[in-house]
């Protein structure tokens, strides 16, 4: 591995160029991990912090407010890496999500609790977009593939381990755990990055883009909330909803406005005039609506209609992880070797939609054997997408504002995985409701919370007609959810086809840009390491 032209020109006088650039992957990989875990721990604890905390009529908020408040400074820590540098931005975000972790251990009511995982959600904002922008930083495009890929690992990895690791310290210390494990894992990030981590310093005077930041940020929290609530707890038509997208619509016209006179935006707007940058955000939106949306309802299937017991259903997905990881780093280091993108987010959307017709046809009777297929190819569908996107974006984009354009994309596919969640939502219980109601004889499921119904238990309680009639109930109600997918895949395939299918940009020892088919760089001034 040759080192880029950052870390060649300040070798430091602690370790050589090549030692530091392997801890601070190392240490990007761990945060990964630690983001991604944070974002699954939580489930499996949850039951039992009602129970010690009350408040049941709240514990909603106990995600959706760290959901909103990652979202909304997400973009923000993009921009600020550009204008004060990423290793001053990520610590930054370290320390508020460790403070905010411990915190909510600490936590001793639910409101409390809420509050602290917004200081929480507003650290985790910065972690996944700051370590994306240093690999952009240290490695060419092209370098940086082999990666990026390596992402799709770690990320599957704290996806399957998240509920288990929750569940046994909720079972063996107390659900305060699940707060306070982050607390070593981000000693070591930070550590790893105060230490190894130099970047040259930006050049750029800072110029805080005010207006764009409050009218993006009030602009997300309408739209996250609009997903969370839409078509769930309050009907799409409702005013509650309707004055949602009025305030995000309203925003979203004031912060363009706001962009066009700011001296540094904090999303450039002329960065959709590249069609690579404007197709990939798009694209990474679809996969957001599908592969992280409509994905939450394989489990209801799993567990409804096959009878899998949760242990058991999490066995049923893995091949889906596997499917998604498989493809993530196969195409990354087909991509390093070749330098080509374009035709795998073709291929994603393309075996996205064979993979959500599939789905659509599964019925009661469906073999597990074919689920599981049906999965693995949904899951090599998502892999394909995960991380080309975002190399694609960078590819094109000018170095100056490389922050920017990783929290774009990443938000595009955060935003399209919260209205994904919330119209797929809307959809199966508006059809379920109805179809419990057809099948399920008069007051057989008297006293039962309808929500119960995925319940092992409950339906294990269930007389054998009743239970037969709810999992065809179901199973109506599910393939709706994976057609509805389908015309937004197609869509999805239209802009993927539209991309230029350029080459990763290189560089050369001095820093300068390999002109290829993406066009030239700029030579990145040699400057003294930022420490």
């Amino acid at each position: 591995m040759s080192s880029p032209p950052t870390e060649s020109h300040h070798p430091g006088a602690g370790a050589a160029p090549d030692t530091r650039i392997k801890i601070v992957i190392a240490a990007c990989m761990l945060t990964i991990f630690l983001a991604m875990l944070d974002a699954q721990i939580i489930a499996t604890a949850l039951p039992r912090i009602v129970g010690d905390l009350g408040d049941l009529d709240l514990f909603a908020w106990v995600t959706t407010a760290y959901i909103i408040a990652s979202s909304v400074t997400t973009p923000i820590y993009g921009k600020l890496g550009d204008l004060y540098g990423r290793k001053k931005v990520f610590v930054v975000a370290i320390v508020l999500f460790l403070a905010g972790s411990v915190a909510a251990g600490a936590a001793q009511s639910m409101e409390q609790l809420i509050v602290f995982r917004v200081f929480q959600g507003i650290g985790a904002g910065g972690l996944f977009v700051s370590v994306l922008a240093i690999i952009g930083e240290l490695f060419s495009p092209r370098e940086g593939a082999k990666y990026f890929n390596l992402f799709g690992i770690v990320f599957a990895a704290a996806a399957l381990a998240g509920p288990a690791v929750g569940g046994l310290l909720t079972d063996l210390l107390s659900w305060h755990w699940v707060f306070l494990i982050n607390l070593p894992l981000g000693l070591v990030v930070l550590v790893l990055i105060v230490g190894f981590l130099h970047l040259p310093p930006k050049a750029r005077r800072a110029q805080i883009d005010y207006p764009g930041f409050i009218s993006l940020s009030l602009a997300i929290v309408a739209l996250t909330l609009l997903g969370s609530w839409g078509g769930v707890k309050y009907d799409w038509i409702s005013p509650q909803t309707l004055g949602l997208g009025a305030v995000a619509v309203v925003m979203g016209v004031l912060f363009v406005a706001a962009e066009r006179r700011a001296a540094e935006p904090v999303i450039p707007l002329h960065l959709f005039r590249d069609s690579t940058f404007s197709i990939s955000a798009a694209v990474s939106f679809v996969a957001g609506v599908v592969f992280l949306g409509a994905v939450n309802f394989l489990a209801l299937y799993v567990q409804v209609v096959t009878g899998a017991t949760p242990t058991m259903s999490g066995v049923v997905l893995l091949p889906m992880m596997f499917g998604l990881v498989a493809s993530s780093v196969v195409s990354g280091r087909i991509i390093t070797q070749t330098g080509r993108y374009k035709w795998y987010p073709v291929l994603s959307m393309a075996l996205g939609i064979v993979g959500a017709l599939l789905f659509s046809t599964m019925d009661v009777d469906t073999p597990r054997a074919v689920v599981i297929a049906y999965m693995l190819l949904f899951g090599i569908a998502a892999g394909l997408n995960m991380q080309v996107l975002t190399m694609a974006a960078q590819n094109t984009a000018p170095r100056d504002d490389i922050g920017a354009v990783h929290a774009t994309v990443s938000f595009s596919r955060q935003l399209g995985s919260t209205l994904g969640i919330s119209v797929f939502a809307s959809l199966f219980y508006d059809r379920l409701t109805g179809e419990l109601a057809d099948r399920v004889p008069a007051g057989a499921l008297t006293g039962i919370d309808q929500d119960a119904l995925s319940s092992h238990e409950v339906l294990d309680s269930l007389a054998a007609p009743v239970r037969d009639a709810v999992e065809q109930a179901y199973v109506a109600a599910l393939n709706p959810v994976f057609l509805a997918a389908v015309p937004v895949l197609i869509v999805g395939l239209a802009l993927a086809l539209r991309m230029k299918n350029l080459a990763l940009k290189t560089w050369d020892h001095g820093g300068h840009g390999d002109h290829g088919d993406a066009g030239g760089e700029q030579a990145r001034e040699h400057q003294p390491a930022d420490h």
